[in-house]
């Protein structure tokens, strides 16, 4: 990483960044004038390299293409196309199960009550999978082609994770059974790994199109309160599978971030062994117990303090401090990723300022 003096004119706004009509509405990321571009910065902290300032989630973006029909059943398209309409959210995903959106909660949930399977065995008669080869990648890569000249870290997003996708296939309660039931689990293991070379073909046809330098893939293992499987299953089902994509990714120049809800706090130790890079998880699970035992082996994405709207300058000052003087020391060894989400345009330019100067005088 290059050693750049600091300057406010590194905090110029330019400009604004691309952004999907669907988010648009929420919040336009503003483009700085920084030195290096954002991809660089987070790609050397995930390197375990001491970057130029503080990552966050504002680093990068993530491209969700109606070309994959999980994110029109899921009602999650963020691509440059316009944006998706109420009567479309929900319908078939890439294998046919029918999902229905619910406006309340902003999402899809699998209609209940017909699983296409009863019994994973079912899986190699009933399971019709895509011809991800035959999508319209041309269009796609036309549609989508400004996110090549993106200075963030662009990735694409999977809604549908391999537990995830098991559950759209059984519903919960089959799919928590079959994890555990011998009689089922060659059958498991033989549609993880068909679906590793559907998610590889993915990967592989996103970087073509659009140059991703990263993969955020979602697959859900808790609930609020606990995982909903033990670490030694985790380890037998899940990692073999993970860590086949995500060596995948790293072979092919990409990162691996994992979305993952629930207090997952047992399972980091798998995640681990599934070579992830990144997980941020969500606020209930441990992050400080987590950071300090693992904090060199995996990548955590560490929630900001919350202020006020309000806040004058000399709180957000003083925030900001504490973060820095928290988390930058423990760079190159224990890198973190801080959410952005929530904070204001002051807070980020603070933090982007203190950071920078701090990581400057560890260079």
């Amino acid at each position: 990483m290059q050693k750049i003096q600091f300057s406010e004119e590194e905090l110029k706004v330019v400009g604004e960044h691309l952004c999907s009509p669907a988010w648009r509405r929420f919040r336009v990321p503003v483009k700085y004038n920084y030195p290096i571009p954002e991809r660089d910065n987070i790609g050397a902290a995930v390197r375990h390299e001491i970057p130029m300032w503080m990552p966050t989630n504002s680093d990068t973006t993530r491209v969700e293409s109606r070309i994959n029909k999980d994110h029109i059943a899921r009602a999650e398209i963020n691509d440059l196309g316009p944006e998706q309409p109420l009567e479309e959210k929900g319908g078939p995903d890439l294998f046919g199960i029918e999902w229905e959106f619910v406006p309340v909660a902003g999402g899809s949930m699998v209609r209940p009550g017909n699983p296409r399977l009863n019994d994973a065995n079912e899986w190699y008669d009933k399971i019709v999978f895509p011809d991800i080869d035959a999508l319209d990648w041309e269009g796609m890569a036309k549609l989508n082609a400004p996110y090549r000249n993106d200075s963030r870290s662009v990735g694409a997003t999977f809604q549908n994770g391999l537990f995830e996708r098991l559950i759209s296939f059984m519903e919960f309660e089959n799919a928590v059974v079959a994890m555990i039931d011998d009689d089922q689990k060659k059958a498991i293991h033989d549609l993880f790994s068909k679906l590793c070379d559907m998610y590889e073909k993915f990967f592989i046809h996103y970087q073509e199109a659009i140059g991703i330098v990263n993969v955020y893939f979602h697959d859900d293992w808790g609930s609020q309160k606990d995982c909903f499987f033990s670490l030694d299953t985790c380890e037998e089902m899940l990692v073999p599978y993970m860590k086949r994509l995500t060596d995948f990714c790293h072979a092919h120049g990409m990162w691996f971030e994992l979305h993952s809800c629930g207090k997952n706090e047992k399972l980091v130790p798998a995640m681990i062994d599934s070579g992830i890079d990144v997980w941020a998880g969500q606020p209930h699970n441990d992050k400080e117990m987590l950071y300090e035992k693992y904090g060199d082996k995996i990548i955590l994405g560490m929630n900001l303090p919350t202020l006020p709207q309000d806040a004058s300058d000399e709180e957000i000052r003083e925030t900001v401090k504490q973060v820095v003087d928290k988390y930058t020391p423990g760079f190159p060894e224990k890198p973190v990723i801080l959410s952005g989400f929530g904070a204001t345009q002051k807070f980020n330019e603070e933090l982007y300022r203190q950071s920078r100067q701090a990581f400057y005088n560890m260079m």
